[in-house]
């Protein structure tokens, strides 16, 4: 068992470990009453590297390490150990590529393993490291994608039936960044067919369990983004979000997810939805890690200016509390939920200039864009292998057709002129927060319909708007609870200045799930 905020226990539903926590780090172990904490860990970390006892060639044998390993390890912190030669990326893959023989049983995160090639690349990234050629903050950190994102060689299934044995020619754009920044691959991450759906329940690889309760949903469409990262089988994990898609599954599984500005990350290679919504952006456990992915997925200003050494300051911030009645969320906020997050804004008014109520645009009228550029990619698989798209998948594409060209072009030049003209909105405030999600996860029982997980998410995917999702409680159940934070366009450097002081000033990202003691 192990430990929940508010002093009870969560059950462990993988077994209770027969042995108290401990993290003994490579020759220096710290006995503590309950789980490990990231506080704990570095603290030790940096014991052992004052000391020495971490080299460079620390064996993947070593007990100490493999016992805690990335679930209190954040991407910044294994990466100046990384540069400094205390730790080995051969040493943190062979640690995922264990983990997730040992738990994604349970999980299902992933749909394919890519354990022979990210071994390799492990070693390549520790001779280029020792060698004083080092890349940047991932190199030789593992990572995975979500399985919509193209990758040469290795098949990408968009979770469905109709590309099962699809295997693309060349790495998507991102990929091809990743690969160049020195991240090891591990693999492709399961997702909700196609990615349209909220629940990850609906998956030719079957659901994706979320590591908080094995019973109920890890959020969609990036599921097993969300379940791989919040249960250490992985340091960070790329998404893609079309109206949530990256924002659900961080909420539900307790970690940080960031949708970028639309257009700042090239969607090339990537399986669409909808262009004119779709986004490609990094789910992880810190709000330092996401702005390193961030930075290595574009070259954009906005990218560029997210750097966790220097995120700026927020207490001249004005922050607008978002009204979060229907349509704004899909469903009217739960009373645990809203006091979780009435909870982290009493937090936030604590380090900002102001807090106020202010009304979030949603006209969902442009819901059917998305519909329109769905069913226009999916025509040809609808005739060719229409059989094989789970029928409630293909319910959904098919709701496209109705959309006529010229409906569809009028939406479009609307949706131009709404974009452009709604940063008014942040003439007073600066930052818009409400919660991720109007509910704690359902059971996947109750995943019966792609979207039967309710969001408020899809508000800041019309606008187009940068928005992030951080931990900031759990209900009364356990089950995390996201605080979403959105910005005019191009502001996700502030955005992440914010969530990162909020993160600092609170416990939540230090909390793991039950199979921490896996």
């Amino acid at each position: 068992m192990c430990a929940r905020p508010d002093g009870g226990l969560l059950v462990n539903r993988l077994g209770a470990s027969p042995h108290p926590h401990r993290a003994c780090i490579i020759g220096v172990q710290v006995d503590s009453p309950g789980p490990p904490t990231r506080r704990r860990f570095l603290s030790a970390v940096a014991t052992c590297a004052a000391s020495g006892a971490l080299g460079i060639g620390c064996s993947s044998a070593a007990p100490g390490f493999r016992d805690i390993g990335p679930l209190t390890l954040d991407i910044a912190s294994a990466a100046k150990a990384l540069k400094a030669g205390s730790l080995s990326p051969v040493e943190l893959t062979e640690y995922c590529l264990d983990r997730i023989a040992r738990v994604d049983r349970r999980l299902n995160a992933f749909i394919t393993v890519t354990a022979k090639q990210a071994r390799a690349d492990a070693r390549h990234a520790a001779h280029e490291i020792a060698a004083g050629r080092w890349r940047g903050p991932l190199h030789g950190i593992p990572i995975a994608l979500k399985d919509n994102i193209d990758t040469g060689g290795v098949r990408t299934t968009a979770a469905s039936a109709v590309f099962a044995d699809r295997v693309p020619d060349a790495d998507a754009a991102v990929v091809v960044r990743l690969r160049e920044a020195g991240a090891i691959l591990l693999g492709k991450l399961n997702l909700h067919e196609f990615a349209l759906g909220t629940t990850s329940a609906i998956s030719h690889a079957g659901p994706v369990h979320n590591p908080w309760d094995l019973e109920r949903s890890a959020g969609g469409s990036s599921g097993g983004c969300g379940a791989a990262v919040a249960a250490g089988l992985c340091f960070g994990a790329i998404g893609t979000d079309t109206g949530g898609s990256i924002r659900i599954p961080a909420a539900a599984c307790g970690v940080v997810g960031l949708k970028p500005t639309h257009g700042v990350v090239s969607l090339g290679g990537v399986v669409p939805i909808s262009p004119s919504f779709d986004t490609v952006g990094p789910i992880c456990r810190t709000v330092s890690d996401a702005a390193l992915m961030f930075r290595a997925l574009s070259d954009h200003p906005a990218a560029r200016a997210c750097d966790p050494e220097a995120f700026g300051p927020v207490a001249t911030l004005r922050v607008g509390r978002g009204r979060t009645a229907p349509p704004v969320c899909d469903v009217e906020v739960a009373p645990d939920v809203q006091a979780v997050f009435d909870a982290a804004m009493a937090r936030i008014r604590l380090l900002v200039a102001s807090v106020e109520d202010v009304d979030v645009p949603a006209p969902m009228q442009f819901g059917a864009i998305i519909d329109a550029e769905a069913y226009a990619y999916h025509q040809p698989w609808l005739a060719a292998a229409g059989h094989r798209y789970d029928p409630r998948t293909k319910a959904v594409i098919l709701a496209g057709a109705a959309i006529s060209d010229a409906e569809y072009a009028r939406l479009r030049d609307q949706l131009r002129a709404y974009r452009a003209a709604r940063s008014s909105a942040f003439d007073r405030i600066d930052v818009m927060a409400m919660p991720t999600l109007p509910q704690t996860p359902l059971r996947l029982r109750d995943a019966t319909d792609p979207f039967a997980l309710g969001a408020c998410t899809f508000p800041f995917s019309i606008t187009g708007w940068p928005a992030v999702s951080v931990p900031c409680g759990f209900s009364a159940a356990g089950l995390p609870v996201g605080l979403l934070l959105a910005g005019p366009p191009l502001s996700e450097p502030t955005l992440l200045a914010l969530a990162r002081a909020y993160e600092q000033a609170t416990p939540w990202h230090e909390q793991q799930p039950p199979f921490a003691s896996i």
